[in-house]
């Protein structure tokens, strides 16, 4: 972590040379919010256009905020949610101004940033986008953010675990959503080593968000790679201008509790303080679907239900054997078992999580900001993030004080903008539920024999089967009575042995002797971005982002045997704005070139009209095209995973490539189980 402290230091260092004084024509300036029968509006936002000055009434509607008046008239811009926003000019300093606020009964005065990068109503944007203000965050009832937003139209919700959703619009939805980016006030929040935004454990506690943006459709043109199916963009609240003590306190069903705390003060009129928290925790629901799994990923599986035995979907540590004439049991295997394959029942999800079957998230997020002048806003902050959930992907993964650390800094004026963050994940206690009860199975009956528990199952079903059949029982009953006697001496999960068992083998990080997940990678990126203005009615956005990934697992996931696999992406975008016909027609036209280590170049480019009708431009007709793309994550790219019956490698290098079109023939492949050389074989290696 050294790198991102000497980047905070740095930051910050800047942030205490910047300049101290403010211009001597600084005047107070203070009012009320009202309504337009006279009713105060608590929490009315109150800037002075141009800049980062602002501030918020009280519950009585007051406000008072200073502003330069060395070059007026100064503009006050005055919102608050459900009214039209308003723009107040004064020519000289008013300390009892009176702003009344329209009520608005469509959303045509909402104002958005994500969808074109910069401030622009959300009807006039050239592509879709869904905003929730804070009072619709804080009446979201489900246990974070992200299973809320289920509600709101095209946006779909994937759950995996009572705290880890996943969420899509348009489609293609997944316990692992790679074809939309999360961004915490435009910082992404996703881990570097699982590219998954693990609900919003990452992400803001509710009580600082200030609002919440969805676009839908692609938006790679202007966010890069994976804005496939759109962005979702959370922003927070500013320590300018939401100040104070804020708690929350929810509980509910499932042992359900959630507590969260946001303090804000301005140290100075300069300087902000925020300290933001919470901490949630729950009964996580396990998985009870014991269904056989599809004979696509197990091809010699048997029915549900079958004395043979069956791999079931959420057991884990069934093992499969077929029998064949040349196993070494006691007696020789019985003939009417050769060919045949016997499973040995493994065990459920709620046997292997044992007492920690608790759901949690703890969240800190302290950060500080800085006007080094009425128009330029540095803030530098810290967020802690670490939680437990059950995770869903390749395989069934028990995410255990799972985490993150990110340190990020930015600073901004009114027409560009510099980021940088660095973020490191630490897997905590994680650990694989297959290689779990894999390894289990696996396992010696005793310390020092050479007897392992399948091959006393499996042993015993055989003798077990022979038995009965020379007593008389049919074929069927001969089975059924095998399989009873082969589970009863299967490992009681209530023992010491499998207590034993359990412990070693979710602390043992080593590649196929234990089940520990032990990622730690870290993620350094940079952003920056400019706004020309071109003339009255034309304007030109550039910018640039750049992202280094340095990866690590110590071989539990990634090919990262002997050092860090180092991958970077580089992207560079435009986008170039006219207005015609007084202001009510806006063409765009915005591309996206990014670069990656491992592959081509790709270009993202999009087009729109919006044409914008009606006395106060209430009606709006938008024509856009866009294309977007995704690029392969760093697992997809760096993966070296053996998961019982798939090994899954990444495609980069001298990595897997695939079989040849003959083999991709089903009865090919299934051929080939007798002819091997019927499939093209490759050797695997990828250099870090």
């Amino acid at each position: 972590m050294k790198q991102p402290y000497h980047f905070l230091l740095l930051l910050f260092s800047l942030l205490l040379a910047a300049p101290r004084a403010w211009a001597q024509d600084d005047i107070t300036v203070s009012g009320v919010v009202q309504t337009e029968t006279g009713e105060p509006l608590p929490g009315a936002t109150v800037f002075v256009k141009g800049t980062f000055i602002g501030s918020s009434s009280d519950r009585d509607g007051k406000f008072q905020l200073r502003a330069d008046f060395s070059t007026p008239p100064v503009i006050l811009s005055v919102s608050f949610v459900g009214y039209e926003s308003r723009e107040v000019t004064l020519p000289q300093p008013d300390r009892n101004l009176k702003v009344q606020l329209k009520v608005n009964s469509v959303l045509t005065s909402e104002v958005i940033a994500s969808a074109s990068r910069v401030e622009e109503g959300i009807l006039q944007a050239p592509v879709t986008v869904e905003k929730l203000n804070a009072q619709q965050v804080e009446r979201i009832t489900t246990a974070d953010l992200q299973g809320g937003l289920s509600q709101y139209k095209g946006i779909d919700v994937n759950s995996s675990s009572l705290l880890m959703n996943s969420i899509s619009t348009r489609g293609f939805n997944s316990a692992k959503s790679e074809r939309l980016i999360q961004l915490t006030d435009y910082f992404d929040t996703q881990s570097p080593s699982l590219n998954l935004n693990a609900g919003n454990l990452t992400g803001l506690p509710e009580l600082d968000v200030e609002s919440v943006e969805i676009i839908h459709g692609p938006a790679s043109a202007l966010y890069g790679a994976n804005a496939f199916n759109g962005v979702l963009l959370l922003n927070s609240k500013d320590p300018f201008v939401s100040e104070g003590l804020s708690v929350r306190v929810r509980g509910g069903e499932r042992s359900y509790f959630d507590g969260q705390l946001r303090y804000a003060q301005k140290l100075g009129e300069k300087i902000a303080l925020k300290v933001v928290g919470s901490y949630t925790t729950a009964d996580d629901w396990l998985a009870n679907n014991y269904s056989a799994t599809s004979p696509i990923v197990e091809r010699a599986n048997n029915a549900e239900g079958s004395t043979l035995g069956y791999n079931a979907v959420n057991r884990y540590g069934d093992v499969g054997n077929t029998y064949n004439s040349s196993q070494p049991f006691p007696g020789g295997v019985s003939a009417e078992l050769v060919g045949k394959t016997v499973f040995m029942p493994g065990f459920t999800e709620s046997t292997l999580i044992a007492d920690d079957n608790k759901a949690k998230a703890i969240k800190v997020h302290p950060s500080l900001s800085y006007l080094v002048t009425d128009n330029v806003k540095m803030t530098v902050g810290y967020a802690y993030s670490r939680g437990t959930a059950s995770y869903q992907s390749a395989s069934r993964y028990r995410l255990r004080d799972f985490g993150i650390n990110q340190l990020h800094g930015e600073i901004k004026g009114n027409k560009w903008f510099l980021r940088g963050q660095s973020v490191q994940d630490f897997g905590g206690n994680s650990y694989d539920l297959t290689f779990l009860g894999s390894f289990i199975q696996t396992s010696p009956v005793a310390e020092g024999s050479t007897v392992r528990y399948v091959d006393q199952y499996f042993g015993t079903y055989n003798a077990a089967y022979k038995g009965a059949r020379a007593q008389g029982q049919t074929m069927e009953q001969a089975q059924a009575f095998a399989q009873a006697q082969a589970n009863a001496i299967q490992l009681d999960p209530t023992s010491a042995r499998f207590g034993e068992l359990r412990s070693r083998i979710i602390n043992d990080p080593r590649p196929g002797l234990g089940a520990k997940l032990s990622p730690s990678s870290y993620l350094n990126e940079g952003n920056a971005q400019y706004n020309f203005t071109l003339g009255e009615t034309t304007s030109l956005i550039v910018g640039a982002a750049y992202r280094k990934f340095r990866l690590g697992s110590n071989g539990n996931f990634f090919s990262d045997d002997n050092e860090r696999i180092q991958n970077h992406e580089l992207g560079g975008y435009a986008q170039l704005s006219h207005t015609l016909l007084g202001d009510r027609l806006k063409l765009a036209l915005a591309g996206r070139v990014d670069e990656f280590k491992n592959f081509s170049p790709a270009l993202s480019p999009r087009a729109s009209a919006v044409y914008s009708a009606g006395d106060n431009k209430q009606h709006n007709f938008r024509a856009s095209f866009g294309r977007a793309f995704r690029s392969p994550t760093q697992l997809d790219q760096y993966i070296r995973v053996d998961i019982g019956q798939v090994l899954l490698l990444g495609n980069v290098g001298n990595g897997f490539q695939g079989y040849t079109l003959a083999a991709a023939n089903a009865q090919v492949i299934g051929a080939a189980q007798s002819n091997p050389a019927v499939l093209t074989q490759y050797e695997y290696s990828v250099a870090p």
